[in-house]
């Protein structure tokens, strides 16, 4: 089993930048698949982006694309969401999660991670 702690949320203006981080103990990192996803305010929870076990393949939720990245180091037990040129729309709780047996493919396709952190708060002003 596998702990997830996020951490690099909070209030930045509109146009601004925010680097999230997930930090994992547990079971050995690199045998996970990772991602995150948000949930904002009276909406269900999306997938934001995916990476895979070796970092070589990264997924993007449309509303994600050219504007976040992911990227992981193993060696650090962490995986990454740098968001840039936040918009109001962002604003969400943000969400790290790892699965084990599942490709990070399977999660873009709607497969939800059999593991997630407590999340972190993002929010964006206008």
């Amino acid at each position: 089993q596998v702990q997830l702690v996020e951490s690099g949320g909070g209030l930045v203006q509109a146009g601004g930048s925010l680097r999230l981080s997930c930090a994992a103990s547990g079971r050995s990192f690199s045998t996970y698949a990772m991602a995150w996803f948000r949930q904002a305010p009276g909406k269900e929870r999306e997938f934001v982006a995916a990476i895979t076990r070796g970092g070589s393949s990264t997924y993007y939720a449309d509303s994600a694309k050219g504007r976040f990245t992911i990227s992981r180091d193993n060696a650090k037990n962490t995986v990454y969401l740098q968001m840039n040129s936040l918009k109001p729309e962002d604003t969400a709780v943000y969400y790290c999660a790892a699965d084990l047996k599942r490709a990070a493919s399977q999660i873009v396709t709607g497969t939800l991670p059999d593991y997630w952190g407590q999340g972190t708060q993002v929010t964006v002003s206008s």
